[in-house]
Order: structure tokens, then sequence, then C-alpha cells
């Protein structure tokens, strides 16, 4: 068994990672040392809830099991949603081995007598105390259902379901999507007039999302919004409370985005 699930730690490393762009697969490093290091140790035996051990192997088994049960939530699984997965294990890197046992997770997700609040609440356990970690979870199924089918459908609802389950708040969910769609493009300005200027009220609005506040909020507001921002997702307090070196670079791109955010906001509203 342990030979089997040596792995598991460092690819459950490279989902963590996979959540925050480009650098991610590097965030495996120090989360996939610890799993195997407690795999060696206790394999054979009984894992306490919440360690990191059971950590990984719960992460990693729930990411691809409902990665497949959301892809099949209208009833057939599109080359759209199967590529989507494929994403996921192609930027991980996955040996062949590996990929097999992804599909074969990707697999049972999908079979009708699947248990999604069981798998929810197993995860939950193993996560518990741990936020930070369920909430990149939640993450990495978004990032997958907006490439697999932009979050349409049954999608949408189930993926509300599941952040639930998890304690992660309709508020979070929501602004986790705006973050992912904002990757995807940029706070640049369009000209004005026509489409040009609905995409830059659409920026503008995802702008408001990364600060986690809404349009009718005060200068001063904003201000203060941008300040809590910056300081929660500061490297270097990050760093204090325990978050890896492979991480950083993930704390500096959410940081660069929370400027860039401002930055608009602030330009839009004449604000000095």
């Amino acid at each position: 068994m342990a030979q089997g699930m040596k792995w598991i730690g460092k690819v459950t490393g490279g989902l963590i990672g996979l959540a925050f762009g480009p650098i991610g697969v590097l965030v495996g490093v120090l989360l996939g040392h610890q799993f195997d290091a407690a795999q060696g140790e206790d394999a054979d035996g009984a894992l306490p809830p919440g360690d990191v051990a059971t950590i990984g192997e719960r992460f990693f088994r729930a990411t691809f099991r409902i990665m497949g049960y959301l892809a099949k939530a209208d009833g057939r699984v599109s080359q759209q949603e199967i590529a989507a997965a494929r994403s996921v294990m192609t930027d991980l890197r996955l040996s062949g081995a590996q990929v097999q046992e992804a599909i074969a997770l990707f697999t049972a997700g999908k079979q009708p007598d699947f248990a999604l609040d069981a798998e929810l609440a197993g995860l939950r356990q193993a996560c518990r105390g741990r936020p930070d970690i369920v909430r990149i979870f939640v993450e990495i199924q978004v990032r997958a259902a907006l490439a697999g089918n932009n979050l349409e459908g049954p999608v949408r609802p189930l993926m509300n379901r599941i952040a639930a389950g998890l304690r992660v708040s309709g508020f979070e969910l929501a602004q986790m999507e705006a973050v992912l769609r904002i990757r995807r493009g940029s706070f640049r300005s369009s000209p004005p007039g026509g489409a040009g200027a609905a995409a830059a009220a659409e920026s503008l609005e995802q702008a408001y999302r990364v600060l986690e506040i809404t349009a009718g909020a005060s200068d001063a507001e904003v201000v203060k919004a941008y300040r809590r921002q910056v300081n929660r997702h500061h490297p270097d307090k990050l760093k204090a409370n325990g978050l890896p070196e492979s991480m950083m670079g993930h704390a500096k791109q959410r940081t660069q985005q929370i400027i860039e955010a401002y930055e608009l906001i602030r330009t839009r509203r004449g604000m000095h």
C-alpha cells in the first residue's frame, strides 16, 4: 500500500498548486514531502482524521471523483469536459499509472451511485481546521467546471451544493469564480461605446468582486477593502502562518491582481 500511495502526496500538492496558475506545480514540493513522510511511517495503520496523509489521500481522490460527478451533471460528459479533466492531469505532469488512477476516480464520480454528500463529509472531516485547503479544493473544481461547460445548466447549482457542503459561502464561491474568469483576461480599459463599453463595465464589476465590495461602496470603503485584501494575501503574512516557500509565487500573483483591481477602480472614480 505504501508504494501504491507514495505518489499521492506529490500529486495532491500539485493539485493544490494548480488552482494558482503556472507556478502552481511547485506547490507540491513541501506538501508532497510531508505526505510521503507520513505515508512511510503509517502506511498500514489507521490514520487519524486531519493529519497530512489523510488530507492528501482525501484531497486527491475527491478531486477527480467530484470532477467526474460535475461533468456528468447534465446526463452526459462532453468532449470539452473530458478535455478539462485531462488538462488538470496534464498540468500535474502525471505518469501513465497516475493518469489511469485519476481516470478511474473520474469514472467513479460519474456513476449513478456516487455519494456526493459522503465524499464531501469525508473531505470536510479530513480538512477540519484547514479552511484554506478546502477553499483551494473548491477553486480547482470551479476552474475545471468553467473550462468544461462554463458552469452552465445543472453544474452551477451543484457547485453551490459542493461549496455549501464544505462550508464555503456563496459569496466566497462567487469571488473565486470572478478571480478565475479575470485570469483569462485583464483589467485593461476598453474604448468607449458599444461592446468596448460593455467590456469595460464588466472589468470594473470584476474588480469590485476581487476587493469583495460593491460598486456602491464609498471611496473610503474602497481603500479599506484594498488594504484588507492586500494584508490577507501578503506573502510575508502567509509565510508566517505556514505557507510553504513554493507558494510565494501565488501569493505575489494574487496580490498583483488586487493592486490591479484597486488601480482600475481608483482611476474610474478619479480617486487621488
